[in-house]
Order: structure tokens, then C-alpha cells, then sequence
């Protein structure tokens, strides 16, 4: 079980513009924010964010896992969808924008920040955060954890990441900028939830063009790897259902998984 106090949640919650409805809890130390989410689960009444100043086996997709050095960010935000699955997994790009606006917020500034399908932002072409979305209670999954993870101060090594894969970066070093994880989950959760809301209130494609004009590569040749196959093509779009659409030698193609390299 996750150590550490809920931090004067409610005295706390007005002086830091905290949206209405969704919880807060601080944890000093917890093994990971989305096996937090597991079993803290059943116990909520509504949405709730739970960040961890400090992780210690953290995890990213497909069973990767996440280095986290000292000061960087790891929080999961709990949510009891009621859509259907495949509609339930667009909330990566609800996710990815509101990171795009923590970091606008925390820093002054956009220049230097994409969005990289699936679920990474990028800052000045290196990797600086990413997301991992993860369906609790089984078929029909009855509650949704967004896991994010942020190298706020310090950078894993090149030798942590997978071949090929973008350099990590930080925000401290790219930008000079230190903030706290708790100074970063305020603009984070504000901005998630007046995405969400447009999420739920008109549907996807809000959400889909917000994110593309935001998208890094967009109009230029990568390649996504999938689990048994290679493509390479121009960076066309992300379709109506999330998909990535590359134009390739062999026509359209729209994937609905995959890593992408650039």
C-alpha cells in the first residue's frame, strides 16, 4: 500500500484553483501510481488524481518500465468511464493536451512542445513525458487509469531507453524551469479537466483537432513498428478513431497501435 499522507486536501484545494469534482492525494512514496490506482479503485465516489513525489516501480507501456529519478513527476488520475472501449482509449489525446497546457503554464511558453502519437509530449525533439492508460475491473473496465509520468528536473539515460528510441529530456534542462510535483499537478489537473469536459460534451473531434495541430512530424515520413510489422510512410493524420494514417508505397494505411520512430 502506498505511503504517506493526503496533504490538506481540502484548505489546499481553493488556493490552487483545483477543479471541481476530481480529488487530490499526495503521497510521499508508493511503489507505483497506477497499482495505487488498482486498489484504491473501489473505494472512490469520482474522479481522483493520485501523485507519488516519490516512485519506486514505476512502469511504462507494454510492460516497460519507467526510470524516475528524484523529483520527477508520477501521478495517475482515476476515471469511471461510461463509454465504450474503443472511445474510453481516446482519452490519451485528452491526456497528451493537457500536458501540452501544464508545461505552457509552468514555463511561459509553446515553442518547443509536440505531441508525439500515441501518448508522448516532446520538448526541443526529446522525450519529456509520457502516458500510460490502463482499464480496471476486468471486461467492460470500470474504472480508466491515466498514468503520466514527467522528467520535471533529471533525464533517464540513454542506456534506460529502448534502441532507437528519442532521447529523454527534461524540463529543467531545456527550459531552466524547476517546479515541484505538486506546483506541476495543479495547471495539469485544471487543464485535464476543461478537456475532458469538451471531451464528453462534443465528442472526439474537438479533442482530434486540438491534438493535431499540435502533432510533431505531421506531414513528414516515420515509421511505426508494430508487433509484426514495419511501416514507413508520410505522417498523414490521426483518424476519426484515433488511429495514426500513414501514406505509403501500398496505399492508406491506419494503425491503431504501434511505436512510432522518427
Amino acid at each position: 500500500m502506498g505511503q504517506g499522507l493526503r496533504l490538506r486536501e481540502e484548505e489546499r484545494r481553493g488556493a490552487l484553483n483545483w477543479p471541481a469534482g476530481y480529488g487530490r492525494r499526495v503521497l510521499a512514496e508508493v511503489d507505483s501510481t497506477n497499482l495505487e490506482a488498482q486498489r484504491l479503485a473501489g473505494t472512490l465516489a469520482g474522479p481522483e488524481w493520485i501523485c507519488a513525489l516519490r516512485q519506486t516501480a514505476g512502469r511504462g507501456r507494454r510492460g516497460r518500465p519507467w526510470a524516475n529519478p528524484e523529483g520527477n513527476f508520477s501521478a495517475t488520475l482515476v476515471l469511471m468511464p461510461r463509454e465504450e472501449p474503443r472511445v474510453v482509449a481516446l482519452r490519451s489525446f485528452v491526456a497528451s493536451l493537457a500536458l501540452f497546457d501544464a508545461f505552457a503554464a509552468v514555463t511561459g511558453r509553446v515553442d518547443g512542445l509536440a505531441l508525439k502519437w500515441p501518448n508522448d509530449v516532446l520538448l526541443n525533439g526529446g522525450k519529456v513525458a509520457g502516458i500510460l492508460l490502463e482499464g480496471m475491473g476486468g471486461r467492460g473496465a470500470a474504472h480508466l487509469a491515466i498514468g503520466i509520468g514527467v522528467n520535471l528536473v533529471e533525464a533517464p539515460g540513454a542506456q534506460q531507453v529502448e534502441p532507437g528510441a528519442l532521447r529523454p529530456v527534461s524540463l529543467l534542462s531545456e527550459t531552466g524551469v524547476r517546479v515541484s510535483q505538486e506546483e506541476f499537478l495543479n495547471p495539469l489537473a485544471s487543464a485535464f479537466a476543461a478537456h475532458e469536459a469538451r471531451f464528453v460534451t462534443y465528442g472526439f473531434a474537438p479533442i482530434r483537432e486540438a491534438w493535431l495541430s499540435r502533432a510533431a512530424r505531421l506531414g513528414e515520413i516515420i515509421t511505426a513498428r508494430t508487433g509484426t510489422a514495419e511501416i514507413t510512410g508520410t505522417f498523414e493524420t490521426v483518424d476519426e478513431a484515433g488511429n495514426l494514417v500513414l501514406k505509403t508505397a501500398a496505399g492508406r494505411q491506419a494503425i491503431p497501435a504501434a511505436d512510432v520512430f522518427f
